[in-house]
């Protein structure tokens, strides 16, 4: 993902990268007596709603925290039907994203996914690639420190190969070997339940995102929650290390 740069953007500019923490899905269904997998059915209509709302607003880049490489712990039967919704959301909405002009990009360890799950995976990505409009990029199977351990190998082979000197690597090559080096860092970063943690999400690409933790469960969010971090994000000055701009609210070109 590319280096942050300032620059002023008019009144009401929505930031170019969101990224979710799409969190409390479970406690969203205990407060109600309800299974946890109805909070994660719930769950699934608030991607809805946020993937429309994100592409309404203008906003080119929406990355969501499907699946971490951390979940495999939860119950099996959890996980079972996480593995469900998947399958059942990429099948069901995979035709309305893709005549809506969304782009799907997926970032995380693809290997040892059941291989229905990777072909989804792949499948939709290949449908939509040539699309144009907002990027949805689907964190499954995610973990931002593996994905700095998985750059790192890849330097560490090209040394080992002679291809590259150990002091010829930089914060920028690095970057390079991350996930999806071409999109942009994320400008804001929103968690859902009231958590205030980044739990092993875009860790190198966070150093200068915006960070809004809101008190809703995951199924309440919806366009109004959106419309409410971004405000509140145009509210911050954003310096990227340097020194005050000459107004509020700067975004990365």
């Amino acid at each position: 993902m590319s280096t942050p740069a300032t620059g002023g953007d008019p009144p009401g500019f929505a930031p170019r990268h969101v990224a979710l923490i799409m969190d409390g899905n479970g406690r969203w269904a205990a407060q109600r007596g309800l299974p946890r997998g109805e909070g994660h059915r719930r769950g699934v209509e608030a991607l809805r709603r946020t993937v429309r709302a994100a592409g309404a607003l203008g906003i080119e880049v929406l990355t969501i925290f499907s699946f971490s490489a951390e979940n495999w712990s939860r119950p099996a039967a959890e996980v079972f039907d996480l593995m469900g919704l998947l399958r059942r959301f990429i099948r069901k909405d995979l035709l309305d994203l893709h005549q809506s002009n969304v782009k799907v990009r997926v970032i995380g360890e693809r290997r040892d996914l059941d291989r229905d799950i990777e072909r989804l995976l792949a499948e939709a990505e290949d449908l939509t690639r040539a699309n144009t409009g907002l990027v949805l990029v689907v964190a499954f199977n995610y973990g931002s420190r593996q994905e700095i351990a998985r750059a790192a190998q890849k330097l560490a082979a090209e040394v080992a190969a002679g291809r590259l000197a150990p002091e010829a690597i930089t914060a920028e090559l690095l970057a390079s070997r991350l996930d999806a080096p071409d999109l942009p860092e994320p400008d804001l970063i929103i968690r859902t339940s009231g958590e205030q943690r980044l739990s092993n999400f875009l860790l190198w690409q966070a150093a200068y995102s915006e960070l809004v933790f809101l008190p809703i469960y995951w199924p309440d969010f919806d366009r109004a929650a959106l419309e409410g971090a971004i405000a509140e994000y145009r509210r911050r000055e954003r310096r990227f290390g340097g020194l005050a701009a000459a107004g509020a609210g700067t975004r990365p070109s």
